[in-house]
């Protein structure tokens, strides 16, 4: 049985997580798994747009805590390092993800999600940060995106008091964009992406990647990164497509050119 499953249709690449009796946890098998199929969509054109869900009862509880136990300092280091390239490889695939989180989001599971571009979630699911109460600290990224994603104030709370949060917290926080009840969830969640990918590629790597590496920047350096993306796609057939089909009051049909 393949710990993670993956399905294209329609352009948009599927991947559930497929541990559920051990709540998805992420050993380095999936951990593996997932890294090869973030890399082979980066390259693949059939691959527009990534879904990533779990089944079960939980998105991701996290990582796997036998692995943990094997951890020494060195160990630790290079799994922590392992982990957040897999998340990177995510993040910057140049192509929307969507975390669909149906359950559980605790420990990497809920790192995991803050790697793709957006999340939306079940009314039930629930949010963590918990790797205190075993002793540790967020390692696949936790402590960065959380605070990017939610504010420094609300992401010491959740990683030093370890608890967890609802679906309806988590909407207010800002960490997921939409809940919905869980038998539509995965739905939504294909008509929200689906919705993405029907707008100009170009356009969309170039919001993704500006809005990535502007954040950290300097304004007035993101600013001239913002203007270096604009020009690049202003010389783009889609955009030349996308102000005509306006002007003609019809839909646009962008080809990624």
């Amino acid at each position: 049985m393949s710990f993670v499953e993956k399905h294209i249709e329609d352009g948009i690449l599927t991947i559930t997580l497929n541990r559920p009796e051990k709540l998805n946890a992420l050993s380095h098998e999936v951990l593996e798994a997932l890294l090869e199929l973030f890399t082979s969509a980066k390259d693949n054109r059939d691959v527009k747009g990534i879904l990533l869900t779990g089944k079960g009862k939980a998105f991701c509880a996290g990582a796997d805590i036998s692995r943990l136990a094997e951890c020494d300092a060195e160990k630790g280091y290079q799994f922590a390092c392992f982990g957040q390239h897999v998340f990177r490889q995510l993040e910057t695939l140049g192509k929307p993800s969507l975390a669909v989180i149906n359950g559980f989001a605790f420990g990497g599971g809920c790192e995991l999600a803050m790697s793709a571009t957006l999340r939306i979630a079940a009314t039930t699911a629930q949010f963590g940060q918990p790797e205190v109460k075993l002793g540790v600290i967020p390692g696949f990224g936790g402590t960065q995106r959380l605070a990017r994603l939610v504010g420094k104030g609300r992401a010491l709370d959740l990683c030093l008091t370890g608890r967890f949060i609802t679906a309806e917290t988590a909407l207010q926080w800002g960490l997921v964009s939409q809940v919905v009840d869980a038998d539509v969830l995965l739905s939504e969640g294909y008509a929200l992406l689906k919705g993405i990918l029907s707008m100009a590629p170009l356009a969309i790597t170039s919001v993704m990647e500006s809005i990535d590496r502007g954040y950290d920047m300097s304004l007035s350096d993101a600013l001239h990164l913002e203007a270096v993306h604009f020009a690049k796609v202003c010389a783009s057939q889609d955009k030349a497509e996308g102000v005509a089909a306006f002007l003609a009051k019809r839909p646009a049909h962008f080809k990624g050119l």
